[in-house]
C-alpha cells in the first residue's frame, strides 16, 4: 500500500475530533477553585457580620467580582480556541472595570473631604490586593488545567485570561470576609488585586500552556 493511500484511509476512518466544551471544563474549575478560596477565607478571616448584607458595600463587591467572572470567562473561552480573537471579550472586561472606576470616582467626589481618605484606603488597602492574589492560586491552578484542555495559540494572553478569571473568583471569595464598604476602595484595591492575578497568569501562560 502506498503511503498516500494509507494516510487517506486513516483520515477517512478517524471520524470527527471530539469537541471539548468550555463549560464542562471552566465551570468545574471555577467552582472547585472558588470553594477552596472561600474555605480559606472563612477559615482564616471569617464571614462578615450578617448586618452588613443590609448595606450596599458587600453587594457592590459581589456584583463587581461576579460580573468580571463572567467577562473573564468569556475571554477565557475565546482565547482557548486556536487563532480566535479575544477583542470583544477584552472590551467587556475593560467595560466592567471602567464602570466600577466611574462608580468609585462619583462616590469619592460625593464623599465629604474629611472622609475621602478613609473611603479610598479603608483599613486594609495594604492587604486587599495581596489577599486576592494569594486566594487566586488554587483557582489559577484549576483554570490552567481547564485551559490546557483546549488549544490556545496566544499563550501569554490565554494565561492572562486564566489569571483574570482566577482573580475575579478570588475577589468574590474575599468579599465574604472583607468589611470595606466604600466604592472607591473597591474600585482601586479590588481591581489592583485582580490585575496582579492577570499579570501573574500572563507570566505563567507561556510555560504552563505550551503544547
Amino acid at each position: 500500500m502506498k503511503t498516500d493511500d494509507l494516510i487517506t484511509m486513516i483520515a477517512n476512518q478517524a471520524g470527527p475530533a471530539p469537541k471539548v466544551s468550555v463549560v464542562n471544563r471552566l465551570v468545574p474549575a471555577g467552582i472547585v477553585g472558588g470553594l477552596i478560596a472561600a474555605a480559606i477565607v472563612l477559615g482564616v478571616l471569617g464571614l462578615i457580620p450578617g448586618t452588613m448584607f443590609a448595606e450596599t458595600g458587600p453587594w457592590i463587591k459581589i456584583g463587581y467580582a461576579g460580573t468580571l467572572v463572567i467577562a473573564a470567562g468569556w475571554l477565557f473561552a475565546r482565547l482557548g480556541k486556536p487563532g480566535a480573537s479575544g477583542k470583544q471579550a477584552t472590551s467587556a472586561v475593560i467595560a466592567v472595570v471602567l464602570l466600577m472606576a466611574m462608580a468609585g470616582v462619583l462616590s469619592y467626589l460625593g464623599t465629604p473631604e474629611a472622609e475621602r481618605a478613609a473611603a479610598l484606603l479603608g483599613h486594609s488597602w495594604l492587604v486587599c490586593p495581596w489577599a486576592i492574589l494569594a486566594l487566586s492560586i488554587p483557582v489559577m491552578a484549576c483554570s490552567f488545567w481547564a485551559m490546557r484542555g483546549f488549544a490556545p495559540t496566544h499563550l501569554t494572553y490565554a494565561g492572562a485570561a486564566c489569571g483574570l478569571f482566577s482573580g475575579s473568583v478570588a475577589a468574590l471569595a474575599y468579599a465574604l470576609a472583607c468589611t470595606e464598604p466604600a466604592a472607591p476602595f473597591i474600585a482601586v484595591w479590588y481591581t489592583l488585586g485582580i490585575a496582579l492575578c492577570g499579570s501573574l497568569g500572563a507570566l505563567l501562560g507561556p510555560k504552563f500552556l505550551r503544547w
